[in-house]
């Protein structure tokens, strides 16, 4: 394991909460550590977050659950709110691969 898979497993752990990753046939879903940091000050108009939901996820759980890879129009289940995928970018220690990136739109309440 190198050094990138390690900070960014100890990052994601450290500072990451559950999420839920589901299909977008909904009949395929992971639990997993997801880090998705803050919206910045610059970002908030009218009390609520005017940027995309970007979030970082580990290739080990996805892997040991049998997901596959994670694609767009997939669901993200952060707390109380919804997220479509729109673009899954893999993240790579050298030709290892180690991570997502997921930029999600929406963020409905359920």
């Amino acid at each position: 394991m190198g050094w990138i898979t390690q900070s960014r497993r100890r990052q994601i752990m450290a500072k990451g909460r559950p999420m839920v990753l589901r299909t977008a046939d909904g009949t395929t879903s992971v639990t997993l550590m997801g880090y998705a940091p803050p919206a910045q000050a610059a970002q908030i108009v009218d009390a609520t977050a005017k940027t995309a939901f970007v979030c970082q996820i580990t290739n080990t759980e996805l892997a040991a659950s049998g997901y596959g890879a994670p694609a767009a129009l997939d669901r993200i289940r952060d707390g109380p709110r919804l997220y479509v995928l729109t673009d899954v970018t893999p993240v790579y220690d050298g030709a290892t691969l180690c991570g997502w990136t997921l930029v999600a739109a929406g963020g409905e309440t359920s």
